[in-house]
């Protein structure tokens, strides 16, 4: 079958997350502009949002339509092309409602699993948790067509598990979107060793129909992404352990997190993005990477403390930023969570976050932000002027900074020398594209 083919009956399997209800987006509109075509003109386009919450599933119908809203309004030009047959829509608003109820009309919502029993074409987003999703793929495996493929939004379990555990003969490939996968660019494609070749061409074909930037990873826990970022995210609360004698924790962990952002120019610090990742995710990555990577712990007490005490970051379904290492107002970071006192220690209570900010240091003169480097046509030689300032400072925040800058690089070598990553330009096209760094981990800035 080629992939229109398989785009006349699809699903999606975990619909009301974040992660599943940005992939049925990208899908629906995708089925849209098939059924267009006068050879599908005929064809019933199904696409099957499942999912086990009912209110989520309401949810998502408000959310999808209102995006496919947004999407009309921005593409009337080329929806009066799409639409030129149609002498009945006159108005803008004309053609934005007749793509709204077209497009509609492809989804299907429910609880049931048995809505996928006719979908070729089967994408996961679940729990990350080993498990469930082999439970859930032998229940796929028993009702879906023999021929189906499957793509798991995994970001850490080993394919190749989920392949062997649910018997699915090759038919299943590792196709990590990034959050939101409405918006991110970048997906990861992970194929087992049993992988089908078919499935791999056709992935690319996917990433290439869904506007996605495909990086290859081997089929290793963690894989590119998560592999560098879980590995960094433990190191910066080592750090914070060894600071915590002379900073106190809320001290070390607010000292790491703004070395992490301001000075090696991070859209956000490292705390914050595990609180965007959502501290639960980040519990049930390292117990994954922990099991399956050898000779490395990946495991961290912390993360562990604060997935007991369900302090667990994340977001709302309007984006909003929910509390976990920091605290949120407006999706600005306001306090820190104290472990012994079970509160938020607020950055305007008294004035320790003034001193802390003394104590750590200036910034080097040709900072700037990480906003307005992103879009800079000199960034690249910006940002070596600025490392070269950087690295001949001693202040505080630049040796716990640099520090950090070299740890980084450390990591991206190991996942080159382990085989996770092909080159040093898969890993570091990942952190650019996925997380949206200014440059890769593995550099000669210092």
């Amino acid at each position: 079958m080629t992939l229109d083919d398989r785009l006349v009956n699809a699903a999606v399997i975990g619909a009301a997350g974040k992660m599943g209800s940005g992939i049925a987006l990208l899908l629906a509109h995708e089925m849209y502009l098939l059924k267009r075509k006068p050879e599908y003109a005929d064809a019933h386009f199904r696409l099957n949002l499942i999912d086990t919450s009912e209110a989520g599933l309401e949810g998502l119908l408000q959310y999808l339509k209102a995006q496919f809203i947004k999407k009309a309004e921005k593409s009337t030009i080329l929806l009066r092309d799409i639409y030129a047959d149609r002498d009945d829509l006159v108005e803008n608003a004309e053609i934005i409602d007749a793509y709204v109820d077209d497009v509609m009309s492809i989804l299907r919502l429910g609880t049931d699993m048995n809505m996928a029993s006719q979908s070729s074409l089967i994408f996961e987003a679940i729990v990350e948790n080993i498990d469930i999703k082999i439970d859930l793929y032998k229940k796929l495996n028993a009702i879906a067509p023999k021929n189906a493929y499957f793509f798991t939004n995994t970001s850490s379990v080993p394919i190749q598990l989920l392949n062997s555990g649910a018997g699915l003969g090759g038919r299943i490939i590792g196709f990590h979107f990034y959050n939101p996968p409405a918006v991110q660019r970048l997906a990861e494609l992970i194929p087992a060793k049993e992988t089908l070749a078919d499935l791999k061409e056709m992935s690319m074909e996917i990433g290439a129909r869904l506007r996605k930037k495909i990086f290859l990873s081997s089929d290793v826990a963690g894989f590119i992404g998560n592999g560098h970022f879980l590995r960094d995210a433990l190191y910066a609360i080592e750090k914070v352990r060894r600071l915590e004698a002379s900073y106190g924790y809320t001290g070390a962990l607010y000292t790491v997190n703004k070395a992490s952002q301001d000075l090696l120019l991070r859209p956000m610090g490292i705390f914050q993005l595990m609180d965007y990742v959502g501290v639960d995710v980040m519990y049930f990555i390292s117990k994954i990477m922990d099991r399956y990577i050898d000779g490395e712990d990946l495991s961290s007490e912390l993360i562990d403390t604060m997935y007991d005490a369900k302090v667990l970051g994340g977001q709302r379904s309007d984006g909003s930023q929910k509390d976990g290492f920091l605290k949120y107002e407006k999706n600005r970071p306001v306090g820190i969570y104290d472990l012994s006192a079970k509160e938020y220690t607020l950055f305007s209570d008294s004035d320790w976050a003034k001193k802390l900010d003394e104590k750590f240091g200036a910034c080097p003169k040709s900072w700037s932000p990480w906003k307005v480097l992103l879009s800079d046509p000199a960034r690249d030689d910006k940002l070596k002027a600025y490392f070269r300032e950087l690295c001949e400072m001693e202040t505080p925040g630049a040796k716990i900074a640099l520090d950090y800058l070299k740890r980084s690089k450390e990591i991206g070598r190991q996942l080159v020398d382990d085989g996770v990553a092909a080159s040093d330009d898969d890993v570091n096209g990942v952190l650019m594209n996925g997380f949206y760094h200014l440059y890769g981990p593995i550099n000669d800035y210092c």
